[in-house]
């Protein structure tokens, strides 16, 4: 089961977390990180996959569910960091999401990872997908037109997580995609480290309830 002790959580958290470098000109800041530590096999409960820890190897998984209130092309955004920690409290492997899918985060000859445990990830101008090598976004062939010409098209994003509980009104993707262009830039893809707040590290239950509150009052002052 995963463990539930917020403090606990919290502490782990920042000692583990991710150093995110983000393009100079990104024009979103990160709102939170919703924790949930694994210390057995179970289902995410944010993201569509099984978190499998290995007791012979791994003494836990730290998930990060990094959340955003926009992404270029639609409102509401959630990524994913998985840290996983061995029995002698170091960290032995690393996943991150990447556009609905996951990719393994600390390279093979672990040159990403610094001193202080701390893997070393890129996140995609606008998007926020996230990579250990910042070269692979440049081989995505929308990564600037998704920031320009194709800002905003998705309109309003409400996954299954959250089906029905914030995403209303006839005209509301039309309103979110006119907003989203005012934030179009061309990525500088000159990146720069993100800062942790400590008071960003909540647990994925706080996080869970808080999203949909966010997410009405911000459709609200669209429409």
């Amino acid at each position: 089961m995963p463990l539930t002790n917020k403090q606990t959580i919290q502490e782990l958290a920042l000692h583990y977390a991710p150093t995110l470098h983000m393009d100079r000109l990104e024009p979103f800041q990160l709102v939170r990180a919703g924790i949930t530590v694994f210390e057995t096999s179970a289902p995410s409960p944010s993201f569509n996959r099984n978190i499998v820890v290995d007791k012979e190897k791994i003494q836990m998984v730290i998930e990060y569910a990094l959340y955003w209130d926009y992404d270029i092309q639609h409102v509401y955004d959630l990524e994913h960091v998985w840290i996983y920690i061995d029995h002698e409290g170091n960290i032995a492997s690393c996943e991150a999401s990447f556009h609905g899918r996951y990719l393994l985060g600390l390279l093979r000859d672990r040159s990403n990872l610094s001193e202080d445990q701390r893997v070393n990830l890129f996140v995609q101008p606008g998007k926020h997908a996230l990579s250990p090598l910042s070269e692979l976004f440049r081989i995505l062939p929308n990564v600037e037109s998704c920031c320009q010409e194709d800002a905003g098209v998705d309109g309003v994003l409400e996954n299954v997580l959250f089906s029905g509980q914030f995403k209303s009104g006839e005209n509301i993707d039309q309103l979110a995609e006119k907003y989203l262009r005012t934030f179009s830039f061309k990525p500088s893809f000159d990146y720069i480290p993100h800062e942790w707040n400590p008071e960003a590290f909540v647990t994925w239950g706080e996080l869970r309830v808080e999203i949909p509150v966010r997410m009405r009052a911000i459709l609200s002052e669209l429409s």
